[in-house]
């Protein structure tokens, strides 16, 4: 059975099935929305962070550092909060919509992108300070320069940060709700297919998401050795 399944989900994938590859595209829309949002506010973060002294800054780095490990289902009790009617936010009416999900995954990236970007700058400022007082430059000059001089480290962080998104299931299912054809992204489509026993559908949303992980790591690999190439 698990045989005729696997074949009948390589069908899906080979004819293009409508269904399964509408819960793909909303899967990359959220996922790549949420992780554009979360680097616009995450590497000015973590290069304030390395760059400004300030009281309670050891403090911020471990909160930085501890919230990369934030669980899902956490972050998704929270979102869910600010979102439902009782909630703070809960006029906008975002909850179980595909901005909620966005919502979600950008306080489950935001975290990791600050923090690997923080130990990025500071290991180039580290590099040009000398170069840098000697051309007067403020903090606030610093900050672009340093994070495009680091840019292809960083999108390895952006690749690390997009990977974190795409598998997410917890935080997605709890404010998103799963609604077929409105929220349903392929992380918990494959959880209730599974469990609805359509391995079809589910084994080839499964095949597409491990695709994707694999061009994500791969595409994590290059920009590794491009960058070693370039500094070595």
């Amino acid at each position: 059975m698990e045989d005729n399944a696997f074949y009948v989900a390589l069908s899906l994938l080979v004819n293009l099935d409508a269904s399964l590859f509408q819960i793909v595209i909303l899967s990359l829309k959220v996922s790549l929305m949420a992780v554009v949002i979360a680097a616009v506010l995450g590497f000015p973060l973590g290069a304030a962070v390395a760059l400004w002294c300030f009281p309670g800054r050891g403090g911020v780095i471990v909160m930085l550092n501890a919230l990369m490990g934030l669980p899902p289902v956490v972050a998704g009790l929270v979102v869910y909060l600010l979102l439902s009617r009782a909630g703070p936010l809960g006029e906008l009416g975002f909850l179980f919509t595909p901005g909620a999900m966005v919502i979600a995954q950008v306080v489950l990236v935001l975290p990791i992108l600050a923090a690997l970007s923080r130990q990025k700058v500071e290991e180039m400022l580290s590099e040009y300070r000398e170069q840098f007082m000697s051309l007067g430059m403020s903090r606030a000059r610093m900050m672009p320069t340093l994070l495009w001089d680091a840019r292809f480290a960083l999108l390895t962080v952006l690749l690390a940060g997009f990977g974190r998104a795409s598998a997410e299931v917890g935080a997605v299912m709890m404010v998103g709700g799963n609604i077929d054809g409105v929220t349903r992204v392929m992380t918990t489509a494959i959880v209730l297919e599974t469990g609805k026993g359509n391995l079809p559908l589910a084994l080839g949303l499964g095949i597409v998401l491990l695709t994707l992980v694999m061009l994500i790591n791969a595409g994590a690999y290059l920009v590794g050795e491009v960058t070693r190439r370039r500094i070595g």
